[in-house]
């Protein structure tokens, strides 16, 4: 069997899709596929995959694509669509592709190949692209109707849609698809991190080793709830000032980290709040490590943050907003909700700030949550489950490719993990 994945981002870099297709590409390259041709944008560290054809997009003159809708963006897809159809009418002399693994907006584009050269699709739908642009564009509100209409096609066209969350599986229920299969993000706190394990995230930015230290990982951008977060340490100031308490922002762009550093300045917070720019992935759990409270003040949208995962393996207390993007994943068992209102989060890193017992409960039941439900050996039993069922509704001959996997559903998870720390 010959996949093409559809991948409209840069690749590889360390934040949440490009990790997220990176783990779905070696857990489908370990099966008996012949192909598979990968598509991303032009930006991106090479990161090659045993068994996969890397391609991008020609574009040179867009740099900086960060998460999300943006025009940018729009820009790369149009692009992206040439590519992709050039990639398919290439493959054809070849025999063709049998399936399409289409992540976010290259669903379009799937559907577009479905219906002109009737090769099937897979929606690997990480969030609903309606929603995405009415809350990023408001003067798409009026048009809200089309842009549903949009995903439902999207949804309908496809031989399965592969949600992360429940909310979204919610959303293509609705849209009437075939099959979903909920393929969750995973903690990543097993990647290597022994060349840094010495470092201090405190001593980078200059923070008290007795300081408690509320952190947060991550973008910065608007929807994650940042300007929340740094309004509720306004609030909290005084306490934080009494406890000792410090907030370290780790990512961003250097736009947005000025941005926010010129907030808390004119907010008098700039003596407790610290931005400490991006860091990769390999060294997340050395970071986490270094944390008393963690944070998620996201304020829109309703897919799950990847990074609330390895928040929740870490066994470190979270504050997050009562919304569904945290809701689904979380309890008030597992970590202490708020509302996404800056009084709401304040008075919720108050809690934790002054009562370490409670600290101490929710961050071992998180890190229990975690071990139970986000591991990579569930993420891999989820998708192998998945490419069975699609590939023995489309080719006869897959087959034993199903049985195969079954075979050696123990040792791939192994192998797959290996590859995981390596990288």
């Amino acid at each position: 069997m010959r996949v093409l994945f559809l991948a409209p981002q840069p690749f590889f870099q360390d934040r949440g899709t490009p990790i997220a297709v990176r783990l779905a590409l070696q857990v489908i390259a370990d099966r008996n596929v012949d192909t598979i041709d990968l598509l991303t944008y032009h930006e991106g560290k090479d990161f090659p995959i045993p068994g996969v054809m890397s391609h991008r997009i020609w574009m040179p003159f867009v740099s900086n694509i960060g998460p999300g809708i943006s025009i940018k963006k729009l820009i790369c897809d149009f692009v992206f669509l040439f590519h992709a159809l050039y990639l398919v009418i290439k493959a054809r002399k070849e025999g063709g592709y049998q399936l399409i693994h289409a992540v976010e907006e290259s669903v379009f584009i799937a559907w577009l190949v479905r219906k002109v050269f009737k090769i099937p699709y897979i929606y690997d739908m990480d969030s609903s692209l309606a929603m995405q642009v009415s809350e990023k564009w408001r003067f798409c509100k009026p048009i809200q109707p089309l842009l549903n209409a949009l995903e439902r096609i999207a949804v309908q066209g496809s031989l399965a849609v592969v949600p992360v969350c429940d909310a979204l599986e919610v959303i293509a229920q609705k849209h009437g698809a075939s099959d979903t299969q909920i393929l969750r993000d995973i903690s990543l706190l097993n990647m290597s991190d022994t060349e840094l394990k010495d470092s201090s995230i405190r001593s980078e930015v200059s923070v008290a080793d007795d300081a408690l230290v509320i952190m947060y990982i991550g973008n910065l951008e608007g929807y994650q709830g940042i300007d929340l977060l740094l309004d509720a340490m306004a609030t909290i100031k005084d306490l934080a000032d009494k406890e000792q308490v410090q907030c370290i922002i780790i990512g961003g762009s250097k736009e947005h980290i000025q941005q926010y550093s010129n907030k808390v300045s004119r907010d008098g917070t700039d003596h407790i709040v610290s931005f400490a720019g991006p860091r990769p992935v390999e060294t997340l759990n050395m970071y986490l490590s270094q944390a008393d409270i963690l944070v998620s003040p996201r304020s829109q949208g309703n897919n799950t943050p990847m990074k609330i995962y390895s928040y929740l393996h870490s066994g470190i207390p979270i504050v997050a907003t009562r919304l569904p993007t945290h809701t689904q994943v979380m309890s008030d068992d597992t970590a202490v909700l708020t509302d996404a209102t800056a009084a709401g989060y304040a008075k919720g890193l108050q809690m934790l700030i002054e009562d370490p017992q409670l600290r101490s409960r929710i961050g071992n039941a998180a890190h229990a949550l975690a071990e139970e439900k986000y591991t990579f050996e569930i993420f891999s039993r989820d998708l192998n489950a998945l490419y069975d069922r699609v590939c023995n509704r489309i080719l006869p001959e897959c087959e034993h490719i199903s049985a195969t996997t079954q075979d050696h559903k123990e040792t791939e998870t192994g192998s797959i993990q290996k590859s995981v720390a390596k990288s």
